[in-house]
């Protein structure tokens, strides 16, 4: 068993509701291994150092778990999944202006940003991960496996939201 950590934001089905309200039902529907955040009204953030045999059974049993104690809850996003440069430093340990200097060197082929603004550029954190990796970065397992994860639960998510008709007529031509 490997420890996993990670996080589920969740949109409560009253956006006016306490989401202390239900901290007795998540502890009880399994959600001990969670810090749980309730800052915000009408949302709800744990953040979950899961024992599991895989990184996928860690995420799927804490979305179960919350599913359990408040059905009528919308996951928002599994993290960590959407990095900016200042994240990839971090989760790299250096710089965030030597990340700056890899993603702007044609040379590097770093990965494609999902969004890209004057302000800067967002990336799932996988391929990222896989990056570095592949240019010799030593990466946490765990993590990479999480960040997997992560980006395969949004995607899916975000992609049930998708009319159907375009999405055939994109998957055609992309």
């Amino acid at each position: 068993m490997m420890e996993y950590e990670f996080i589920l934001k969740y949109a409560l089905p009253d956006e006016s509701a306490d989401a202390s309200q239900y901290l007795d039902a998540l502890f009880k529907a399994g959600c001990d291994d969670a810090t749980i955040g309730v800052g915000k009204m009408g949302a709800i953030a744990l953040d979950f150092m899961r024992e599991a045999a895989s990184a996928d059974a860690a995420v799927l049993s804490a979305i179960a778990d919350v599913k359990k104690a408040i059905p009528d809850a919308e996951l928002i996003e599994v993290s960590p999944d959407l990095v900016t440069p200042t994240e990839i430093a971090s989760v790299i340990g250096c710089s965030r202006q030597n990340i700056q200097k890899i993603i702007a060197n044609p040379k590097k082929r770093f990965p494609n940003p999902i969004h890209q603004s004057s302000a800067g550029g967002i990336w799932h954190l996988e391929p990222v991960l896989r990056w570095f990796m592949e240019d010799g970065v030593s990466i946490n397992k765990n993590l990479l496996e999480i960040a997997e994860i992560s980006m395969t639960a949004n995607l899916i998510h975000q992609s049930q939201k998708v009319n159907p008709k375009l999405q055939s007529k994109f998957l055609d031509i992309i």
